[in-house]
């Protein structure tokens, strides 16, 4: 989902979105910063995922979750190219019982648009070496919500 900084559902969106997660899903958020241009942000997507799952909580993770080296080996998020947010990006996790031993229901890019990469990878805008290293990103993302 992208721009989830700018999410908006209604009740039985978020009722149904909840137990498609519940059920074994997966959701990916990308593409959304602090608060830019008068709305959108992390607050905003917080609130909504608290209607999805409440009591949600968001954990920090780092290179050696399993996510990131589902297929391909992500030891460090320096590999991570921005295409236009500054700083680092953040990757968030929400876990199944907000147990982070347990399935991950939710992977959150933070700071970071890296489905612009995917997007426009045709048409060199960027060098190939950025556009590879977010596919690599991606495959194990999707080998990840496959496999667990």
């Amino acid at each position: 989902m992208t721009e989830a900084g700018y999410w908006t559902m209604t009740d039985q969106e978020a009722a149904g979105f909840r137990a498609y997660l519940l059920k074994g899903g997966f959701a990916i958020f990308d593409d959304f910063r602090g608060d830019l241009r008068g709305g959108g942000g992390w607050e905003n997507f917080e609130a909504n995922m608290r209607r999805v799952l409440p009591g949600a909580q968001f954990v920090d993770l780092d290179p050696t979750h399993p996510i990131f080296h589902s297929f391909f080996e992500i030891d460090s998020f320096n590999v991570i190219p921005q295409y236009y947010d500054r700083g680092q990006p953040v990757f968030r996790g929400v876990f199944e019982n907000n147990d982070p031993t347990k399935r991950l229901i939710a992977m959150v890019n933070f700071n970071t648009d890296i489905s612009n990469f995917w997007e426009f990878s045709a048409t060199g805008l960027k060098p190939i070496d950025e556009s590879n290293q977010v596919y690599k990103l991606g495959v194990n993302y999707i080998i990840y919500g496959l496999t667990h």
